[in-house]
C-alpha cells in the first residue's frame, strides 16, 4: 500500500529564532512515522519583518517537503492557517505553531486517535508553563462568557494545535467567512472529536506577537462569530431600563400632582442616573456596530489572503 499523506500546517509570523528547531523535532516526528506516512511541511508565512522568509527559504530548497506559501501582507494567524487547509493534499492535517509551545512529539497520539475514528483530535492545555496570572484570569472569563453565550459547544482551553480529517479538512474550505476563527468552526461542524490533554511549554525563543489588544480583539471576534446573544441582552437590558424608568417618573408625577409643592431633591443622583443610561446605551450602540462591521466587511467578498509567491507545490512530498 502507498503512504498516506500527512499535512503540517505551519502559519508563522517573525519566528526566525525558532524555525530551524521546530524544523528538527517535527521532522524526526514524521520520519518515525514512516513508511505508514508520507509528509508535507507547509509553512505559511505572514509576510514576517526579520529573517523568517529567509530561513524558510534555505529549508525549502534544502528539503521539498517543506512548502512555503508568502503572503503579500500581514492577513492573520487565522487566516494563515485558512491558507494552509486550502493548500493541503494529506488525508490528515495538523495544525501547530512554530513556537514550540504546542509540542510537534503529540502528533502520533493525534494520529492513533484518528485511526479510532475520530475526525477531529484536539489538543487540551488547561496547565501552561509560565503563564502570567493576569492572562490566567482573563482566560478564564473568555472561556466561561463564550460557553454560556455561544450556541456552539467550544471545548474549553483548547487552540488551533488539532489534527483534521479529510472530510472535515474539505467542509472548513466551503467556509469563506472573513471573520474567522477556528476553534469555535472546527467545533461547528461537527464530525466525532477528542481532545488530548498536555502541559503546554513555554516559547522556545523569541517573544510572542500577540499582543494585549490582538487577545482582546481575537476574544471579540470570537465571541461574537458564534453567538448573537450579546444583541439580546442588549435589549432585554434596555427594556428593563426603560420599564424602571417610566415607573420613578410616573411616581414622581402623582407625588407632583397631588403634592404642589414636591421638588425633586439630589442633583448628583440624577447626573449618575444619567451617566449610567448613557453607558448602557452606548454600550448597546457599540454591540450592534461590532455586528454591523461584521456584516459591512462580509459583503464586499474581498480574497481572504492574497499569495505573493509559493514554493514546492509543483515537487512531490
Amino acid at each position: 500500500m502507498s503512504p498516506m499523506l500527512i499535512s503540517i500546517v505551519v502559519p508563522t509570523y517573525n519566528e526566525e529564532h525558532g524555525i530551524h528547531e521546530f524544523y528538527r523535532r517535527t521532522k524526526a516526528v514524521l520520519a518515525n512515522l514512516e513508511p505508514r506516512f508520507s509528509h508535507e511541511i507547509i509553512f505559511v508565512n505572514d509576510h514576517s519583518r526579520d529573517q523568517t522568509y529567509q530561513k524558510l527559504l534555505e529549508l525549502s530548497k534544502a528539503d521539498n517537503t517543506v512548502k512555503l506559501i508568502n503572503f503579500s501582507r500581514n492577513f492573520g494567524n487565522q487566516m494563515g492557517i485558512t491558507a494552509g487547509l486550502d493548500y493541503a493534499q494529506g488525508e490528515i492535517a495538523v495544525i501547530i505553531d512554530d513556537d514550540l509551545q504546542d509540542p510537534p512529539e503529540l502528533i502520533p497520539q493525534f494520529i492513533a486517535k484518528w485511526e479510532e475514528g475520530y475526525k477531529v483530535v484536539y489538543g487540551v492545555r488547561p496547565k501552561r508553563k509560565n503563564i502570567n496570572p493576569i492572562f490566567k484570569f482573563a482566560t478564564e472569563i473568555f472561556y466561561k462568557l463564550i460557553s454560556r453565550l455561544s450556541d456552539t459547544s467550544i471545548p474549553k482551553y483548547t487552540g488551533d494545535f488539532r489534527l483534521l480529517d479529510r472530510k472535515v479538512i474539505d467542509t472548513l474550505k466551503d467556509m469563506r467567512e472573513e471573520n474567522r476563527y477556528y476553534r469555535g468552526m472546527v467545533a461547528w461542524v461537527g464530525f466525532k472529536q477528542i481532545g488530548i490533554e498536555y502541559e503546554r511549554d513555554s516559547r522556545y525563543a523569541g517573544t510572542s506577537t500577540f499582543s494585549p489588544s490582538k487577545y482582546f480583539s481575537f476574544a471579540v471576534n470570537g465571541l461574537t462569530s458564534f453567538t448573537d446573544r450579546p444583541l439580546y441582552f442588549s435589549t432585554l437590558l434596555g427594556t428593563i431600563i426603560t420599564i424602571i424608568s417610566f415607573i420613578f417618573l410616573a411616581t414622581l408625577l402623582i407625588q407632583k400632582i397631588f403634592n404642589p409643592n414636591f421638588s425633586i431633591p439630589g442633583w448628583t443622583s440624577l447626573v449618575a442616573l444619567m451617566l449610567f443610561f448613557g453607558g448602557v446605551q452606548l454600550l448597546s450602540i457599540g454591540l450592534v456596530s461590532v455586528y454591523i462591521s461584521k456584516i459591512y466587511r462580509e459583503i464586499k467578498k474581498r480574497p481572504l489572503y492574497i499569495i505573493e509567491e509559493t514554493i514546492n507545490f509543483d515537487k512531490k512530498s
